[in-house]
């Protein structure tokens, strides 16, 4: 599932054709996605300019001039494709701009989604209203993340991937943060010491920054919008590389858990 650094190299790769223009035509070409689209989508984006772009957690946000927020998810296997020469079986909604550029959301498991919200009330929009701060916002600081902690028996991985403590950390990033700061994934989450959260919270964005800087990481259908790959896996200090070596020579181990694998070195993170 395409993660904080995917969404954000999509939404950077929109801005180029979609901020300030005018959206000419709006289609979609099903009834749904994961969810059912608006039915009034059509016409309230018709004609509208597009004012600006953004994101919050994993869901990318394009704002208009009449007041409206697109929010799109791309679930597990969404994208969107700028200028295809010819529209596919899973392009499933599809825009074209006054500079006749054309842009469609592809998402051939149908697990993403597409809402028109009131800018005004995007902070009450459910998805978002229990949202914890953004990872690479000033806010997620040591004293946050010390807070949120403070007590708690889980496991500090699941803590990290609960959205009301951090909006869009996701399986791949924690487990590399938490590798980069030398912390165990099982360790509870109330017995980490101040100094070492502060380690994990400098870990967490330097590993995001390093994501978005190289367009986010292949999984599966995921490339960027103008259809290259992104090619953070290279990078990869842990995830996915169970039984290989760990920087310090140790075997790098994976343990599943809740349905997601949980990838570190039995050495380095205590």
């Amino acid at each position: 599932m395409p993660e904080l650094p995917e969404v954000e190299t999509t939404v950077r790769g929109l801005v180029p054709v979609l901020q300030g223009r005018e959206l000419v035509s709006v289609e979609a070409r099903r009834a749904d996605l994961r969810f059912s689209f608006p039915p009034d989508l059509r016409q309230r984006l018709t004609g509208a300019k597009v004012t600006s772009l953004g994101r919050r957690a994993k869901y990318g946000l394009i704002n208009t001039d009449r007041g409206d927020t697109l929010v799109f998810h791309l679930g597990m296997s969404g994208r969107w494709r700028i200028d295809p020469e010819e529209l596919g079986r899973h392009d499933h909604f599809v825009v074209e701009t006054d500079e006749r550029r054309r842009l469609a959301l592809n998402d051939p498991r149908r697990f993403g989604s597409i809402d028109l919200i009131r800018t005004g009330r995007l902070q009450v929009y459910e998805p978002f209203a229990k949202l914890g701060p953004e990872p690479l916002s000033d806010t997620f600081s040591t004293d946050h993340l010390v807070r949120s902690l403070s007590g708690r028996s889980a496991p500090l991985k699941a803590l990290l991937l609960d959205q009301r403590i951090v909006a869009g950390l996701g399986n791949i990033y924690v487990c590399e943060a938490l590798h980069m700061a030398g912390i165990a994934p099982a360790r509870a989450g109330g017995r980490i010491s101040k100094q070492r959260v502060a380690r994990l919270v400098a870990a967490i964005k330097e590993v995001l920054l390093a994501a978005i800087e190289a367009g986010g990481s292949t999984l599966r259908d995921y490339a960027r919008p103008d259809g290259e790959l992104g090619y953070f896996s290279k990078q990869w200090r842990v995830y996915g590389r169970e039984g290989e070596q760990c920087a310090c020579g140790a075997l790098i181990r994976r343990r599943a858990e809740g349905g997601r694998s949980t990838f570190f070195c039995p050495s380095c993170q205590r």
